[in-house]
């Protein structure tokens, strides 16, 4: 049982995670090792980290709808595939050697870093889309869900770095596009990891309680200031991910 003083710690522990999601993706990085830190195992904090997690991205996804920067009759196909990928992920993590993907992974979230660094036209504006949407959301929705369901960090600037380079959405309307599909392959992983009694209930609910604000506030900052914010920030959680996988596994 946890002590109350150290479940309200976890509750701003989720309202700061759920700000920097909501923006940028990576609030992982600040919910697991607070999670760790309290004596939870390592399954049980993935587990509990998903189910708070889950809620504030939720949060963000639909502050993002309502503000008209989502249309989610356009994603529903890729909402199908991603639950799919995600959860076929879930169920062979096991079997699958995870290697290559720590090697890979800090290598490509440095490169996304690069990009919306130094790239000159991140903007707002949506542009040109090298690859027609209704095709290749679905199957990039597919393979990321995939990887969520068997690694996942960085998804959310994978999912961003697509919606952005290969689909041509500026850079809000992609952050909110990411956020329907996180939802997605989080939900999916839940569906492995509650069955199995994998979550700590109330490490989840006070997380969950920080998330719900934390997510809507950055969703808001997120929407108000656009690639001004988003940009940065996603630099910043590209970097600190890399070097977090590199040294600190």
């Amino acid at each position: 049982m946890l002590d109350p003083l150290v479940l309200l710690a976890l509750a701003v522990v989720g309202m700061l995670a759920g700000f920097v999601d909501a923006i940028a993706g990576g609030g992982g990085m600040i919910s697991i090792p607070a999670l760790l830190f309290v004596g939870l195992p390592p399954v049980a904090a993935l587990a509990t980290n998903k189910l708070q997690g889950m809620v504030g991205t939720g949060m963000a996804a639909l502050t993002f709808w309502r503000r008209g920067y989502v249309s989610l009759p356009a994603l529903i196909p890729a909402i199908a595939l991603t639950f799919a990928g995600s959860l076929l992920g879930a169920t062979v993590v096991r079997s699958v050697d995870t290697v290559l993907l720590q090697m890979a992974v800090p290598v490509a979230l440095i490169g996304i870093a690069l990009y919306f660094l130094f790239a000159p036209n991140l903007t707002d504006n949506d542009k040109h889309a090298r690859l027609p949407f209704r095709f290749a959301v679905p199957v990039i929705g597919f393979v990321l869900g995939f990887y969520d369901g068997v690694f996942g960090p960085g998804t959310g600037s994978f999912f961003t770095i697509c919606f952005v380079t290969l689909l041509g959405l500026g850079v809000t309307r992609a952050s909110g596009n990411t956020k329907v599909l996180n939802l997605t392959s989080n939900l999916a992983a839940l569906v492995i990891f509650i069955p199995a009694g994998q979550v700590v209930w109330p490490a989840a609910i006070a997380m969950a309680v920080g998330q719900v604000v934390g997510g809507y506030i950055g969703a808001r900052t997120g929407i108000r200031y656009g690639a001004k914010i988003i940009r940065p920030i996603v630099v910043v959680v590209s970097i600190a991910l890399a070097l977090r996988l590199l040294f600190f596994r």
